[in-house]
């Protein structure tokens, strides 16, 4: 057995074959690149090397670096992986003239079957069924001709590549001619081969593969066949063993087409042969063979219990006993789903940024290389995760998967987790009677609202925020005005602590992709719904498709908060929702909200009922010059202030500083005399003392000028606090805004309390 094997790839599938190295007891070498410094392939290995750049061109493409990297750690082979350099001829020959085994197919395999049109002729004299179909085309006027025989529809195949990449359907001579030079030019854009055919097209059909694994000396053994028919523009997005309501006599003829075709290459290691099955005519025909280990076959491991990893290994060191001793008999079912880093709802565009929160349920295989704080950059493939369930029939693998979808999050960036669970609760995928058109004429449409413009300071918020942390300097964040926010969430039906919306001075445009009921209570922020007046105050419905947009607040009130039937649906952080823009936690992503965010919210029963209009008694008075009710204390006269320093706290009209936020408003008026000449031993100046448990709303004097603190100030500081705001008119705080005048009323604890009830 090797002692080291470098993985010659990243994300998922570094993760997966480190697993299975670490089982043989042999040492794994990770390469990576400087995107991937971090990722957690690097971390798990025994050794990691660095390539060089981002691009994959510069880094995992690179095969000198990847050679130099195998040298220099004494790796004995070397893991293609996936994609990359897996189906490199060239590189697998590379690694064979340095003394490295390379552990996948020959090179010469490769060659044979890496282009299609060869591949077709192998498989022609190998007695494979072919669909009618061309060779390599001299030009498009041959291909016109050639489409004419084969009879339309066709597909126009780039004669290189895979993963959907350079295939166009052609359903009349004018969108042949359209399309021939694309696809040309994508072979030789993406793979360096411009090679160009054409096969006839079946418009029901279903995407059926062969898992074979070869000794390299003629002996083949298949491990069975898996249905990837759910797939995106050509792209397997679902993958599932055995293949549903296959005869078995189709079964057994796919199985030993397979081999056959295998058995003539004497065919090394893993690969994958693949057919289309016409499903009207229970007719299979040959398309490719993928000569590396494929994305899915994990459902195939799953059902028979072996680990082809393992066998692509030992077979590479000697240490693969005979095939023929190796039986396999597959048992269940097994789905496998790829969860990417994708907007499903603006043409699956990748996504990138920060995954705040990854949850998957235990007792379910998941192969990822992401976790809570993982960085997702745009360099490679979008794949963040495989979620692979087994059980002893299909339709309890499907109940299972649908489980465990729904216990799933990856929050903080788009990805395609909703859209997986829309298709596989769909009738045809529950049936296993869908086609490779299936996901084409899928409706999908997210229970969610797109940022069109996020406004000056918009944040999710949740009341009463994150309690329980401020002694280990944790603010509690939430709504800075809890009144208007309540209000806004009582209108729409939902608990008050459900998290919402808070704008601050110029609020967002939201584009809603399905409809749900909201409200918007607080500053008047001139709200518009697709172009016509909204109301303030009362619970409306909006449309799938509308435009919700709040301008700039008007002359009073500087904060509205929006709250949607169900609540905003954001991971809980510290037992909250609540936004906690310094700290870079909670809320979205831990931030305000950008242009092109997707927030969904929460899935609610639609019997859920809105309140009426908010009376008008209950409506909030909104000023430019305030009286807000405290209490006096805790530090007064004579210890700290003198006693016309009190007289002018709560006799003086204090101006809004404009330099204020969520974590306080600073406040001009007059300056105090002081009572003392310092803070002694806390600092030179009279405001200090020793470290003092802060309030929200407390009035801090920070040297000469005082500070209301605001929900996501500090816990702890060095300040006097004359007077506290009481909780009944915390609210108010919220709504000040710069150039607001506000005078203080002392209030008893007993006139406090009865406020708040």
């Amino acid at each position: 057995m090797f002692k080291k094997v470098l993985i010659a790839n990243r994300g998922v599938i570094a993760c997966r074959i480190i697993r299975t190295l670490r089982r043989l007891g042999v040492a794994p070498v990770a390469v990576f690149s400087e995107a991937d410094r971090h990722s957690p392939h690097v971390a798990r290995a025994d050794a990691a090397i660095l390539l060089g750049p981002s691009p994959a061109s510069e880094s995992y493409l690179n095969q000198k670096a990847i050679l130099k990297a195998a040298r220099a750690t004494g790796a004995e082979a070397i893991h293609p992986g996936y994609g990359f350099l897996s189906e490199n001829a060239i590189f697998a020959e590379a690694c064979e003239d340095a003394g490295i085994v390379f552990l996948g197919p020959t090179p010469s395999q490769m060659r044979a079957l890496g282009l299609k049109h060869t591949a077709r002729e192998i498989a022609r004299v190998a007695g494979v069924p072919l669909l009618p179909g061309t060779g390599l085309l001299d030009d498009k006027e041959q291909a016109l001709v050639e489409a004419q025989r084969c009879g339309y529809p066709v597909m126009l195949k780039s004669t290189a590549g895979g993963g959907g990449i350079g295939m166009r359907i052609c359903r009349n001579p004018d969108e042949l001619e359209e399309h021939f030079d694309a696809v040309a030019r994508m072979g030789t854009t993406n793979f360096g081969q411009g090679g160009v055919f054409l096969e006839r097209y079946i418009e029901r059909a279903r995407h059926i593969e062969v898992q074979v694994f070869g000794d390299g000396k003629g002996e083949i053994l298949v491990l069975g066949e898996r249905d990837c028919s759910a797939q995106r523009r050509n792209q397997k997005v679902i993958e599932e063993t055995p293949a549903a309501g296959l005869s078995s006599e189709t079964r057994s003829r796919l199985w030993k087409t397979a081999e056959t075709l295998a058995r003539t290459l004497s065919y090394r290691s893993a690969g994958t042969v693949e057919f289309l099955y016409d499903t009207e005519r229970e007719e299979f025909f040959f398309l490719e063979v993928n000569t590396r280990l494929q994305v899915e076959h994990g459902v195939t491991e799953e059902v028979t219990g072996i680990d082809i990893v393992e066998w692509m290994v030992k077979l590479g060191s000697g240490d693969l006993p005979p095939l023929e001793s190796l039986p396999c008999r597959p048992r269940g079912a097994s789905i496998q789903v790829r969860i990417y880093a994708e907007d499903p709802a603006h043409g699956f565009r990748p996504s990138a940024g920060l995954l705040t929160q990854v949850t998957i349920p235990g007792g379910v295989r998941c192969e990822t290389w992401v976790e809570s704080g993982t960085e997702v950059t745009p360099f490679y493939d979008p794949m963040l995760a495989k979620i692979i369930v087994k059980d002893e029939s299909r339709e309890d693998a499907v109940r299972r998967l649908q489980e465990v979808l729904d216990a799933c999050r990856f929050d903080g960036l788009e990805t395609n987790l909703d859209y997986l669970r829309r298709v596989i609760a769909a009738e045809q995928f529950q049936a296993g009677s869908f086609t490779t058109s299936f996901l084409n004429h899928l409706e999908y449409a997210p229970r969610a609202f797109e940022v069109i413009e996020p406004g000056l300071q918009t944040t999710v918020q949740d009341y009463p925020g994150r309690m329980g942390y401020w002694h280990v300097g944790v603010p509690p964040s939430g709504p800075m005005d809890p009144f208007a926010f309540r209000l806004a969430n009582r209108l729409v039906g939902n608990p008050l602590s459900a998290a919402a919306l808070e704008c601050t001075l110029t609020g967002p445009t939201l584009h809603f992709h399905s409809a749900t009921v909201v409200a918007i209570t607080g500053a008047d922020m001139t709200v518009t719904l697709d172009g016509s007046p909204a109301p303030l105050w009362q619970a409306f419905e909006v449309r799938a498709g509308s435009l919700l947009r709040l301008a700039a607040a008007s002359d009073t009130g500087s904060r509205a908060y929006i709250a949607f039937r169900g609540g905003i649906d954001v991971p809980e952080y510290l037992g909250s929702r609540a936004t906690f823009i310094l700290g870079r936690f909670g809320g979205h992503a831990g931030r305000v909200l950008r242009t092109g965010d997707m927030l969904r919210w929460q899935n609610v029963e639609t019997s859920t009922s809105s309140a009426p209009a908010l009376p008008d008694e209950l409506r909030p008075a909104y000023s430019n010059e305030w009286q807000i009710g405290v209490l006096y204390g805790p530090h007064g006269a004579p210890d700290f202030f003198t006693d016309q320093d009190i007289d002018a706290i709560f006799s003086s009209s204090w101006k809004v500083h404009y330099n204020s936020d969520r974590t306080g408003v600073r406040l001009l008026g007059p300056r105090p005399t002081w009572a003392r000449m310092d803070g002694g031993e806390a600092g030179l100046h009279p405001s200090n003392l020793h470290d003092n448990a802060y309030a929200i709303g407390a009035m801090d004097f920070t040297g000469d000028m005082p500070i209301l603190l605001g929900p996501d100030g500090p816990s702890l500081g060095g300040f006097v606090c004359p007077a506290v705001i009481v909780q009944a008119e915390l609210w108010k705080l919220g709504q000040l805004r710069a150039g607001d005048t506000v005078r203080f009323r002392r209030l008893s604890n007993d006139r406090a309390c009865q406020m708040e009830r």
